[in-house]
């Protein structure tokens, strides 16, 4: 079997695990399970179901996804970006529909895992990842908007934003002031905690505080115990959910997109886990792993699985170094699920819209949103045709425009870059395809020298990514001319900006070459700039500042 289909555990044992692993991995996995306690539920009461299908999902799915996945340290379960398809497909075809849907996605993604098309998900442009992402967000946020202010409606809140927020402004006069008290108190402590506490958990801390606050002032906030009569101590039995093939057709649109969204997730976090610890994820594998984690979660009654950024992070700076951790999240969940299930009927419903008001505000990528609006006319209009289509029509329909709009952007480019007989073709760095290589040699064994040759786009930026993350830390001086790039997008700009943080980690020094006005432009909108980074004209002028430095 290639090693692309094995999973991280298996190569996690092969090295040899012991106690000081074990340890390091229970600390990390307590410390997400923490994290992830609260969350699960919030998410699934924005999703339109019980709040334990949150846990269910967490439990079933971030074991299955951690002991199959391709990532050592991602960390699955319920995710916000869902909440918007898991919450439209339950109001279409109800509960079992929507496990149908989440049982024939995971399906689809064992077979896009086979299939290897998880390589392709890296052509999907940066200003797009960044508009789908903020839009989930606002949606996010407006789902909120009704347990924040505790409003009482007299029907079922809509499902457009358009129409929800017109719903939500009727129902003005029946705000709750001991729900806004108690979403604020919510926001106030993670929030506070954040800057003060930064490495308690901020969210299980406010949301038990919160409770407190509701019970001894006996506040009339509506709790998860009023709504929903409390959560059962225990996962039930696995069983199919009901299945027609007039079902199946029905829901069919709705796995499909559950299967695009949890591929573009769980690989961007698995390529986030990656930039955090220097090691590489095996994307077919992890397809594989969030395929089986999908269907399972449908046996057991949970919603949607995929990797997810936050919980992944978390994991990361807890000490998590294998799979390992992310099971034993799990473990530790189902254990406060058994021991600790009466207390959630406490739970206010707006101290956890509180704390996904926090998870929205956390997912725009603010410095990102706001370097892609200055840094081309072209990448400001693929970045905020995403994010309006996202937010105010459909998410797939969003990712899919984004996509064709950066595809027509860069064949305009393309066509503006190429002049004849003076650009040369497009020589990607070396990598394990046999791709030529752009070879210079340097007469310091401390330094190593590459050189990109052509337009450094999206679409090569994941292929140049590899070779710099695997060379950026192996001498004391990397120089990186870019003298014959006569272009360079957003998506490869942020992919140098990876590369320098790596080498700002492990001590090494930073030089760019021969960069053009263009391409120097790109890179400032990323923050890939002076003092980070030594610029000069040409490799010779590297080389001597080199020689210089050493000399004096």
């Amino acid at each position: 079997m290639p090693d692309s289909l094995v999973a991280k555990t298996v190569s996690v044992f092969r090295e040899g695990y012991g106690s000081a692993r074990l340890k390091a991995d229970a600390f990390a996995g307590l410390t997400v399970a923490i994290v992830a306690l609260p969350l699960s539920m919030a998410i699934a009461i924005a999703s339109g179901v019980t709040p334990d299908r949150g846990l269910y999902t967490a439990i079933v799915g971030g074991f299955l996804v951690s002991l199959l996945g391709g990532s050592r340290v991602q960390i699955g379960g319920p995710a916000g970006a869902f909440i918007v398809l898991v919450a439209a497909t339950g109001a279409r075809h109800g509960l079992d529909g929507l496990l149908l849907a989440t049982a024939m996605s995971g399906i689809m993604l064992v077979a896009a895992g086979y299939l290897r098309l998880g390589n392709y998900i890296k052509f999907i442009p940066y200003p797009v990842t960044v508009g789908f992402t903020a839009g989930i967000a606002v949606i996010i946020f407006a789902s909120q908007l009704r347990d924040l202010f505790g409003l009482t409606l007299s029907g079922r809140e809509p499902g457009p934003i358009i129409e929800k927020v017109a719903t939500l402004g009727l129902a003005a006069g029946t705000v709750n002031w001991g729900a806004v008290l108690t979403a604020a108190l919510t926001i106030g402590i993670i929030l506070a905690l954040r800057k003060l506490r930064p490495h308690w958990p901020g969210m299980l801390i406010a949301v038990a505080a919160a409770s407190a606050f509701v019970a001894l002032l006996q506040l009339p906030a509506e709790t998860i115990g009023t709504r929903f009569g409390g959560i059962p101590r225990g996962l039930p039995s696995p069983t199919f959910p009901p299945f027609s093939l007039e079902k199946a057709a029905a829901v069919f649109p709705d796995a499909v997109s559950f299967a695009l969204l949890g591929a573009i997730e769980s690989l961007l976090s698995a390529v986030v886990a990656d930039g955090m610890t220097g090691r590489r994820h095996r994307s077919s594998m992890e397809l594989i792993a969030q395929g089986i984690a999908n269907f399972c979660s449908a046996l057991f009654g949970g919603i949607c699985v995929t990797g997810t950024i936050a919980r992944t992070a978390t994991n990361v700076r807890a000490g998590g170094t294998s799979p390992v951790s992310g099971m034993l999240h799990s473990i530790f969940l189902l254990l406060f699920m058994l021991l600790a299930a009466p207390l959630a009927s406490y739970i206010p419903l707006a101290s956890l819209a509180g704390v996904l008001a926090v998870v929205a505000w956390n997912m725009i990528e603010k410095p990102a949103f706001m370097a892609l609006l200055r840094s081309s006319y072209g990448d400001a209009v693929v970045l905020l045709a995403t994010f309006i289509i996202v937010v105010f029509r459909e998410l797939t329909e969003g990712i899919v425009i984004g996509f064709a709009l950066g595809a027509v952007l860069f064949i305009d480019r393309m066509a503006k870059s190429i002049s004849v007989g003076e650009t040369k073709p497009l020589e990607a760095l070396k990598e394990e395809n046999g791709e030529k290589e752009h070879p210079v040699v340097a007469d310091d064994p401390d330094t190593v020298i590459y050189r990109i040759s052509g337009i450094f786009f999206f679409g090569s930026a994941a292929t140049v990514g590899t070779v710099l993350d695997r060379i950026a830390d192996q001498r004391r001086n990397f120089i990186l001319d870019c003298s014959e790039v006569p272009f360079m997008d957003s998506t490869a700009a942020n992919v140098i900006e990876g590369t320098l943080r790596k080498a700002e980690r492990t001590g090494v020094r930073f030089f760019i070459t021969g960069a053009r006005s263009q391409v120097r432009r790109a890179l400032r909108q990323h923050d890939v700039r002076p003092p980070r980074v030594v610029m000069r004209a040409s490799i010779q002028a590297a080389l001597e500042s080199i020689r210089s430095e050493k000399s004096a």
